[in-house]
């Protein structure tokens, strides 16, 4: 079985940088709900407490622990919750720098030099731990902004004991209220993309479709071998993810009447019915469910105990020497030192700004960036137009200055999964008007200020981003190739073996999905990385087509499809 196969293409060292497709608009996150609602509860709490006793001048200090509450939607609330603690902890020691450095010095030259320093090291902890959306760009927002704050030693303990507090708070948002209100959410949803995803693949066969769906469908296994205890709606959740592994497999129906392609109207009306609040819907058994889910208990209870090793081991990994991440690191320092040091010769106070928007900048490769850029600097100065409209309201009042920044924080998440520009539009208001809490600053020296704070960290960041190479892509593009490669033979010769045990199958085949994955996002991000030898196209395009056949026999053999005349290769 195998797909359309695509001409292989030489890469260039320099690659055409697009202009319109950055720009366009996507469909909305089917989960940008949760976040916004989030952030907006988790704001407007600590906001309310502040304005009851009048200290809104200590918006700033509790904003940081209420941002903490756009993390951690897409994981289960077992994992959630370690995660959401790990981001207030992160929020807390890099707030606790920034301040400590003000209340000691006013030297612009070490304020950037710490906030460059600073956002380089969120950038690769977040990369590294892959926390997801939003990134590492609220951390960066948070301890730039309060390293051109004044401070004074003395107020520090104080301040950080308002983000922990506001970061409670966001803990109790994000993961406590939603888990009492509906305990499998994480789980239904990711299982809810996987069968989309198939019934995508089902209805439009191709080397697009099936790496989104196969990357889905990974997603989802990982999502419910992480939940934790095994609950009936889990078990139910993971038959259907089973249905969608048989529709990934058994693809389109051949002329000869091989296997029959899955229904695609029918996949998706599952996957709406498992979003709902209402049952989990449950599909016809499936051939070869019971072996599987066995094979997936059993992996369950390898995992259990291993987890915290597995994690740690892989996390040194991508922090250690040779990593791929630490280029986009040393982009990032160079960048946001280079464009916060030019926003200060250019006259800007606090190029705070400047350093926020190179951070922002700083994706996968080179042409990724580029998008972004393009992005971040079309949606900061239609925000700052936004801004300049809203503020004459905003100063009526301080219930009308709440109002309006948490109704920015919730088009912020409404717009931003449509395009990153979109919801830049909505951020950049927002982050001007937490200014306002300490008080009324010149409309005219704000606006300015942020436009040549945009424009210089944008042309600078991207500058860096070119000249920071990251030749490295192509290496792990390589490994990558070579652990697939591997992970297919072990397949095979698991296939091979008289009599294979169904946990030996789920377990080859489940390393060989999780290769083909990686290998998929390697060679995705290498192909947008300028400056760097010619990428092996025909070996990663044969490692796909003959990984996708191998997990077709192993699909057969554990009885989620009928074999077809033509799957008879591994």
């Amino acid at each position: 079985m195998s797909d359309t196969t695509t001409r292989p293409r030489r890469q260039p060292s320099v690659r055409r940088l697009p202009l319109a497709a950055p720009l366009r608009l996507a469909r909305p996150s089917d989960m940008w709900l949760k976040p916004a609602s989030s952030v907006v509860v988790a704001t407007a709490i600590p906001n309310l407490v502040l304005f009851s006793i009048d200290r809104l001048d200590l918006v700033m200090y509790t904003m940081a622990g209420s941002l903490c509450a756009l993390y951690g939607h897409s994981l289960p609330y077992a994992r959630r919750a370690r995660t959401v603690v790990a981001v207030v902890l992160g929020m807390l020691a890099g707030l606790a720098v920034s301040l400590v450095t003000a209340s000691l010095t006013d030297s612009t030259a070490v304020l950037i030099a710490v906030g460059a320093l600073l956002a380089a090291g969120q950038k690769l902890l977040c990369d590294a731990t892959r926390i997801g959306p939003p990134g590492p760009l609220i951390f960066t927002f948070v301890s730039s902004a309060a390293l051109f704050s004044p401070q004074q030693l003395g107020q520090v303990p104080g301040h950080l004991a308002l983000t922990l507090g506001a970061g409670a708070v966001s803990w109790l948002v994000t993961v406590a209220g939603p888990a009492l209100i509906r305990r499998e959410g994480p789980e239904r949803h990711a299982t809810a993309r996987a069968l989309n995803a198939a019934a995508a693949y089902a209805a439009e066969p191709g080397h697009r479709t099936r790496r989104a769906a196969v990357a889905a469908v990974h997603a989802a296994w990982q999502t419910l071998l992480a939940a934790g205890r095994p609950t009936p709606v889990r078990r139910a959740l993971e038959r259907l993810v089973v249905h969608a592994e048989a529709a990934l497999s058994a693809g389109a129906p051949d002329a000869d009447g091989g296997t029959p392609a899955a229904d695609p109207a029918v996949l998706r009306d599952w996957a709406a019915r498992t979003r709902a609040r209402g049952p989990v819907p449950t599909p016809p058994a499936a051939p070869g469910t019971a072996a599987e889910l066995f094979g997936i208990e059993a992996e369950r209870a390898v995992l259990r105990p291993t987890a915290p090793g597995q994690a740690r081991r892989a996390l040194l990994r991508r922090l250690g020497p040779g990593s791929p991440l630490l280029p986009i690191a040393a982009r990032a320092l160079l960048g946001c030192a280079l464009a916060g040091y030019v926003s200060s010769a250019a006259g800007v106070g606090r190029p705070y700004w400047a350093i926020v928007t190179a951070a922002s900048l700083y994706q996968a490769n080179v042409t990724l960036s580029w998008n972004r850029t393009l992005q971040r600097t079309l949606g900061n100065l239609i925000g700052v137009l936004v801004f300049a409209a809203v503020l004459p309201v905003t100063r009526t009042g301080p219930l009308a200055l709440i109002g309006c920044c948490l109704f920015f924080s919730f088009a912020a998440e409404a717009l931003i999964t449509r395009n990153y520009w979109l919801g830049s539009v909505a951020v950049t208001p927002m982050a001007l008007l937490v200014l306002e809490y300490a008080g009324s600053h010149p409309a005219g020296e704000l606006i300015g200020d942020r436009v040549l704070d945009t424009v210089i960290g944008a042309a600078v960041g991207f500058l860096a981003a070119m000249l920071v190479t990251n030749r490295r892509a192509t290496g792990r593009v390589e490994s990558a190739l070579a652990a697939a490669e591997l992970a297919r033979a072990h397949a095979v010769q698991t296939l091979a073996a008289p009599g294979p045990a169904p946990t030996a199958l789920e377990a080859a085949r489940r390393r060989l999905t999780a290769s083909l994955v990686e290998l998929r996002e390697a060679d995705d991000t290498a192909a947008g990385e300028w400056w760097q030898r010619d990428l092996p196209q025909e070996e990663v395009l044969a490692a796909e087509q003959a990984g996708h056949r191998t997990l077709a026999a192993t699909a057969i053999r554990q009885g989620l499809i009928a074999p077809a005349p033509e799957n008879g290769a591994v």
